[in-house]
């Protein structure tokens, strides 16, 4: 079986192994308060050039999601998220269940603009609605797309005029900043954004995301918050180590090129053959438009998922490749395809 369903489907990196066994019988503080976790962390804030950030280590995604945003709102503020955010659609309403209404805006190319913000900001005003507080963007965003520094830029500028937070989701930040075209470091994160992530389960990592605050005003009792979330790992310092070893010598971001770069080869083949894509995607994650007979049919000897549904007898799927990826296993599902289409 092919395995193209997702960037975490297999264990972690060697390196990160190796750091784990070494440092096994290594006894810590508990929760996070351990010397790996502060190298770790400091390892963080040189590489944003943000010696004021506060950097935390959580387990998944979801609950950093979940975490930061309900610390970072009052009862009544709300989140504006591009409809295909990871929070509108893959969450399973875990901001909604802190109070926090999730605003959906239509969103092309699964990015928000500063126009966006503008006109959904306008459409909430007066004390019977919700007050959008916080703009939550993902980078790279649920279809593959990339942020670049300019629209970064742009939407702090536009944040700013509003009395918004910026909060970048950064489940997949390796391979936004090493995709075809992108120009933004860990420093652009930290200068944007008030808030983001540096997501490891999906670049080799066993488990673990990393959440730099960078605004002071909500770094203050946030491990409280943490706490209350159930978001506080007793073993701790197994996220410092790993983090620890992935960031080191650049591993982190060469994970990620090589992730994108078999995306690349993916996305030539399948141009090769004439295959639509949903959008052009430089990342990680691969949108084929198929025929429906194609799709099942693939579904004997490739794990992938359904993207959606499209009328004419046709569906579009995702690929997506991932840091363990080879060349030969790329060159194999194209052949699959190519027989399936035939």
């Amino acid at each position: 079986m092919l395995y193209f369903r997702n960037d975490y489907g297999n264990g972690a990196h060697p390196a990160v192994l190796e750091a784990l066994t070494r440092t096994n019988m290594d006894l810590t503080a508990g929760y996070g308060l351990d010397p790996y976790c502060e190298a770790a962390a400091e390892t963080i804030r040189d590489l944003c050039a943000a010696p004021g950030a506060a950097v935390h280590f959580l387990v998944g995604g979801t609950q950093v999601n979940k975490t930061a945003i309900a610390a970072f709102l009052r009862p009544y503020e709300a989140v504006l998220s591009a409809a295909s955010g990871h929070i509108c659609v893959h969450e399973t309403g875990s901001i909604e269940q802190d109070g926090h209404k999730v605003i959906h805006c239509p969103a092309p190319g699964g990015k928000l603009t500063p126009e966006i913000l503008r006109s959904m900001c306008a459409a909430h005003s007066g004390e019977h609605m919700v007050v959008p507080r916080l703009a939550y963007i993902s980078n790279t965003t649920e279809v593959g797309t990339v942020y670049r520094r300019e629209e970064l830029l742009a939407l702090r500028a536009a944040c700013d005029e509003l009395g918004l937070l910026l909060y970048c989701d950064g489940a997949r930040l390796g391979s936004a900043m090493t995709a075809a075209g992108a120009d933004t470091s860990f420093p652009d994160y930290a200068e944007t954004c008030h808030a983001f992530t540096i997501g490891g389960t999906k670049n080799g990592l066993l488990f673990g995301e990393a959440l730099v605050i960078t605004e002071p005003s909500l770094q203050p009792y946030f491990r409280h918050c943490m706490k209350q979330q159930g978001a506080i790992l007793a073993k701790g310092r197994l996220l410092g180590v790993q983090f620890s070893a992935i960031l080191k010598d650049g591993l982190y971001l060469d994970l990620a090129r090589h992730a994108n770069a078999m995306a690349a080869r993916l996305t030539a083949g399948l141009k090769d053959m004439g295959v639509p894509l949903l959008v052009d995607s430089p990342s990680n994650q691969v949108f084929p438009i198929l025929p429906d007979q194609t799709v099942e049919a693939l579904e004997k000897s490739v794990a992938f998922e359904v993207q959606e549904k499209l009328d004419g007898g046709r569906t579009c799927v995702r690929f997506v490749t991932a840091w363990h990826t080879a060349e030969a296993e790329v060159d194999e599902l194209l052949k699959t395809i190519k027989e399936a289409l035939a």
